[in-house]
């Protein structure tokens, strides 16, 4: 018979290694690496999603713009061809007074030029439709200066912004420098000239950007040339000369 001592060995025996004896699991060690590789796979795969549907909603709002633009270049054709054939009914017809005939002809030339400019407008905004590996950039389009009845001068420009991920929209300064002659010298003006001035200058772009002024010339000065330059910072970004 056995004695308690190895009663009690026995027991401790079989809780350890009998039926009742508990679970052991064996778990293969994996490294932290291997499991934050899949988590940044997938991170990126988001990214990227998002990225892409951003691209693609930027397209589809470019695409309706650009197709308003065709919309008006068709009602601006219909209403040119009307105002033509009333003209040339008008130049036959004995009872059509000369101002209403100088009248007619001068709203052609208008819508003329109108047409001239979206039709511009609808190259430049197929130009804009991103790309899916385009960066960003910015450059200046439809740049003109006209000189206005009272001697000054206007001008006109697009800045044209074509955004990607990282830069959503541009922040920067314009400039204008206006050359020119007077009494045989050569001369150039900067814009803006003074810092009161500059505010107006200042640029946010997001996908274009419409610029309109005046600026005044020295009393028989001729202009030669005026150039337009876009800075981020103190980095010039993109210049261009105006169709005078």
């Amino acid at each position: 018979m056995p004695t308690p001592s190895v009663t009690l060995k026995l027991r401790r025996f079989r809780r350890r290694f009998g039926i009742s004896a508990p679970k052991v699991v064996v778990r293969t060690h994996v490294s932290w690496q291997w499991l934050a590789l899949p988590v940044l796979l997938f991170a990126l795969l988001l990214v990227l999603g998002g990225w892409m549907i951003a691209q693609r909603n930027e397209a589809g709002a470019l695409g309706l713009e650009l197709a308003s633009l065709r919309e008006r270049v068709l009602v601006q054709r219909e209403e040119l061809e009307s105002l033509r054939s009333t003209a040339g009914t008008g130049r036959n017809a004995v009872s059509i007074e000369r101002a209403a005939q100088q009248q007619l002809l001068a709203r052609i030339a208008a819508l003329e030029s109108e047409n001239a400019a979206l039709k511009e407008d609808m190259l430049l905004f197929e130009r804009l439709i991103p790309g899916a590996a385009e960066s960003a950039s910015v450059r200046i389009e439809n740049f003109r200066v006209v000189r206005e009845s009272d001697g000054g001068f206007r001008y006109r420009l697009l800045i044209a912004y074509q955004p990607d991920r990282q830069s959503p929209d541009f922040r920067g300064h314009m400039k204008l420098s206006v050359a020119f002659v007077r009494l045989g010298k050569n001369e150039v003006i900067e814009l803006p000239k003074s810092k009161e001035g500059a505010e107006s200058y200042q640029l946010l772009v997001r996908h274009f950007l419409r610029r309109e002024g005046v600026f005044q010339l020295p009393k028989g000065a001729e202009i030669e040339r005026v150039e337009a330059s876009v800075f981020q910072g103190d980095t010039l970004r993109v210049k261009r000369s105006a169709q005078l």
